[in-house]
């Protein structure tokens, strides 16, 4: 036991009762860690803007699409509400009128299709597989940015008879879930205008 106390005593003597090596100043360690703590949190935000990551939903548009006037047939479909959206999102401002935009992007097709990949003995659907595709073209600043261009994006859907309200509401929500991929390419093309 004594000389348990002999150490602590002579620790205390020493000056680094805190554990405060002797010379530092008080709180000086704990801002030398905080500084590195910030520098590594800068270290890896910058890393991640290099690389090209960004929060999702914002996609950064070129000056070209800052004020967006878009032309559909629908302009509540699925496709057409999410693409508003996610344009927002990213900085853009939609036109109230063609003349005062920036830009005119046309939806030429705004479509879901339904295949039949397999059928049961009684010839009756098994699987399923929908299909959303999107027609569109871009213009900016008196010249063509994206000539008439096709996206589509597709899932498979199991299919039973004794579930056919269940199911009918699942390849709502597949849509739905489609029509926000889709949105997600044709953003990222975007962004890779010039």
């Amino acid at each position: 036991m004594r000389a348990g106390r002999s150490a602590r005593g002579s620790r205390a003597g020493r000056g680094t009762d805190s554990g405060v090596a002797a010379g530092v100043r008080p709180g000086a360690v704990g801002m030398r860690r905080r500084g590195v703590a910030i520098a590594l949190a800068l270290g890896v935000v910058a890393l991640l803007g290099g690389c090209g990551f960004h929060v999702q939903g914002r996609v950064p548009l070129p000056a070209s699409l800052q004020s967006v006037w878009i032309e559909t047939e629908d302009s509540q479909s699925d496709f057409a509400v999410d693409l508003k959206r996610a344009l927002r999102a990213s900085g853009a401002n939609l036109a109230t009128r063609r003349e005062g935009a920036s830009a005119l992007l046309r939806i030429e097709r705004d479509d879901l299709a339904e295949r039949v990949l397999s059928v049961s003995g009684r010839n009756i659907p098994r699987e399923l597989e929908l299909t959303y595709t999107v027609q569109l073209a871009v213009e900016g600043g008196g010249r063509t940015l994206i000539p008439s261009e096709r996206f589509a994006v597709s899932r498979d859907q199991t299919f039973t008879e004794e579930q056919l309200l269940a199911k009918e509401r699942e390849q709502e929500i597949l849509r739905a879930a489609l029509a926000r991929d889709l949105v997600g390419v044709v953003m990222r093309r975007l962004s890779s205008l010039p």
